[in-house]
């Protein structure tokens, strides 16, 4: 799908943030990879172990799983998971997040044609923020509205949406939204404005 295809109608364009603007394992893996070397660091594991096994985790059993597998296989301490979800939420990547090209050509064709852009996304707050930081916008930044879901009520509950277009003098008609999760999808239902899965532009 391009750009030229949306209804020229439409004044705003919702995104979510995590596998829609960027591959969120950018972003995982990274974090993996510190975490692992602080352990080698402090407690003299393998690393590159350790990360193959956050990663393989990841893949197989979800991102929820992955300092579990950590702690059964290495004997890690439960100290150390209060470490591991402070360098989650706070960590500084060596790399920028890049996002998906075919997004930056629909975020920067959306600039010119001088319409609104809204980054809605579930998922705590302060994390979500310390992603949106560190992805490389090619200044798109500026043009750039945030809303946390987590803040009114998560997604699918219509509430953000609501706030956005009560804040924002928008109505149904006008909005677009991009998604990746069933809750936006079931969310963008809910408030009645079209929807599109990031697979159709990517």
């Amino acid at each position: 799908m391009k750009y030229n295809e949306i209804d020229e109608r439409k004044k705003a364009f919702i995104f979510e943030l995590d596998n829609v603007i960027y591959p969120e394992k950018d972003y995982l893996f990274q974090v993996y990879y510190l975490f692992a070397s602080f352990l080698e660091y402090t407690e003299l594991f393998d690393a590159k172990v350790m990360t193959d096994l956050m990663v393989a985790t990841y893949h197989a059993e979800g991102k929820d799983r992955v300092f579990d597998k950590v702690k059964e296989k290495f004997n890690v301490e439960e100290k150390y998971r209060l470490n591991f979800h402070h360098l989650m939420h706070t960590v500084k990547l060596p790399l920028k997040l890049l996002i998906y090209q075919q997004v930056l050509d629909l975020l920067q064709e959306i600039v010119v044609d001088r319409k609104k852009i809204f980054i809605v996304t579930n998922g705590n707050p302060v994390l979500q923020l310390n992603k949106i930081r560190q992805t490389e916008w090619r200044g798109l930044e500026q043009y750039l509205t945030c809303y946390f879901a987590e803040e009114t009520k998560p997604m699918p509950e219509p509430d953000v949406i609501h706030l956005l277009m009560q804040e924002h003098g928008l109505e149904r008609r006008d909005l677009v939204m991009i998604g990746q999760s069933e809750e936006s999808k079931l969310c963008a239902e809910a408030v009645g404005i079209d929807y599109y899965n990031i697979t159709e532009i990517l």
